[in-house]
C-alpha cells in the first residue's frame, strides 16, 4: 500500500485506504539535502553539513553498537529460518526500530518498524512502514503480531521475522526509544507537525491535536506519535503520524535556524546519538559512504510505503490484528528482490 510521499508537495489519496483523508501541504524544498537522515532516525542530522563534519564524525563514532543481527557478531546469516536463500544483492536494507520503552524499563515492544531500502544505484530512498499489529509468522513462536517478535527475541528475532516474510537480507539495524524522539524535538526548539485528524487531550500524553498544523514540544510530540486509540485507523494512522513527525523533525533540523546555530545543532546531534544503538557491523565509514552515495537524492526521490495488509480482524484469543495481504506482500517481496521498488511504487499508485 503506497503512502503519501511526505517529502513532495501536495498529498495524494490512497485509493485502497478510503479512511485516510488527504490534504494539501506546501512544498518543503529544504528537505532536498536529507541524505543519511532516512537511514537512521537517530542520526538525522548527518546530512553532509561541511562546517560540522568533524563534530558529526566524532558523535557518530560514539553511537553504541550491539549484536542486533541474527547469527551473532557479524550477522552472517544469509538464509531464512525456513532454509530459503535470502537475496543479498538487491540494494541495501536498513531496519529502523523505535521501541515503546519508558525510561528505566527493560522490556518493550517495537512501536516503529521501518525498513529503509536503498537501491544499488542510490537513486532513491524507500521507507516501508510495517504496522506493529501485522499478523505474521514469528520464527519459533508461531503466529503473532510482528512487534511481538521484538519482545520475544529483540532485534535479531524481528530481523528474522522480516527476512522470512520478504526473502531479502536485512543488512543493518538501528534502534532508539521514544525518549529519543522527545529529546530531538526539544533540541531543535519544537516542531510543526501536520495531523490528518484531530485527537483530544484525553489521549496518549494528554496533548490536544487539531486537524492541520500543530506546534509541538518534545512531550507533546511524544503523545502525538504514541496516540492510536482515538485515530480512525488505529495503528495505521499512528504510523502515518510517526512519518509526519519524521518529516517535521527533518524540516526543522535542516533549517538555517538549526544548522547555523552551533548550540542547537550540537544539542540535536547529541540527543540523537545518545539514544541510538546500531548493529555491530555498521561502521562510521559505512554511514559516510552511504551519505555520499545519496548526495543526488531529492525530495521527489524519497517515498513512504505501508506494507500491504488486507484489513482488520481478531485472533481466536480476541486480539485485534492487521490481516496480512499475502498477495500484496509477495509483490513487495518481488520488488525488493529485483531492486525494483520504483516499479512497485508506480504500480501501487
Amino acid at each position: 500500500m503506497l503512502e503519501d510521499d511526505l517529502f513532495d508537495g501536495d498529498d495524494a489519496r490512497d485509493d485502497r485506504n478510503p479512511g485516510r483523508r488527504g490534504a494539501a501541504r506546501p512544498r518543503r524544498r529544504g528537505l532536498r539535502r536529507a541524505l543519511v537522515a532516512l537511514l537512521c532516525i537517530v542520526v538525522l542530522a548527518v546530512a553532509g553539513v561541511g562546517g560540522y563534519l568533524g563534530f558529526l564524525n566524532s558523535k557518530v563514532d560514539d553511537v553504541k553498537r550491539e549484536a542486533l543481527l541474527p547469527g551473532g557478531e557479524g550477522g552472517d546469516e544469509e538464509q531464512s529460518t525456513r532454509g530459503d536463500r535470502l537475496v543479498t544483492d538487491g540494494g541495501t536494507n536498513y531496519l529502523v526500530i523505535g521501541s515503546d520503552a519508558r525510561p528505566g524499563e527493560t522490556a518493550s515492544r517495537a512501536d516503529v518498524i521501518q525498513l529503509v531500502h536503498i537501491p544499488k544505484d542510490s537513486s532513491a530512498v524507500y521507507l516501508i512502514h510495517f504496522p506493529r499489529d501485522l499478523y505474521v509468522e514469528i520464527p519459533g513462536r508461531g503466529k503473532g503480531k510482528i512487534n511481538a517478535s521484538y519482545a520475544y527475541g529483540g532485534a535479531p528475532l524481528l530481523v528474522q521475522t522480516l527476512q522470512d516474510l520478504l526473502g531479502v537480507k536485512v543488512d543493518h539495524v538501528a534502534k532508539t526509544d521514544f525518549e529519543g524522539f522527545k529529546q530531538m524535538t526539544d533540541a531543535v526548539g519544537g516542531v510543526r507537525v501536520w495531523a490528518d485528524e484531530a485527537s483530544s487531550s484525553s489521549g496518549n500524553g494528554g496533548v490536544e491535536i487539531q486537524q492541520g498544523w500543530n506546534d509541538l514540544d518534545g512531550e507533546q510530540a511524544l503523545g502525538f506519535v504514541r496516540e492510536r486509540y482515538q485515530l480512525s485507523e488505529g495503528d495505521i494512522s499512528r504510523g502515518q503520524r510517526q512519518q509526519a513527525w519524521m518529516k517535521a523533525i527533518m524540516t526543522k533540523a535542516l533549517s538555517p535556524g538549526v544548522l547555523l546555530n552551533p548550540v542547537k545543532f550540537a544539542s540535536f546531534v547529541e540527543a540523537g546519538t545518545s539514544n541510538a544503538v546500531v548493529d555491530d557491523t555498521l561502521t562510521t565509514g559505512d554511514m559516510r559512504n552511504q551519505a555520499l552515495a545519496l548526495r543526488g537524492v531529492r525530495g521527489e526521490d524519497i517515498h513512504f510505503v505501508t506494507a500491504p495488509f488486507a484489513g482488520y480482524g481478531t485472533t481466536e484469543g480476541g486480539e485485534s490484528i492487521d490481516v496480512l495481504d499475502e498477495q500484496g506482500m509477495a509483490a513487495l517481496s518481488d520488488a525488493l528482490k529485483a531492486d525494483d521498488m520504483a516499479g512497485y511504487v508506480q504500480s501501487s499508485s
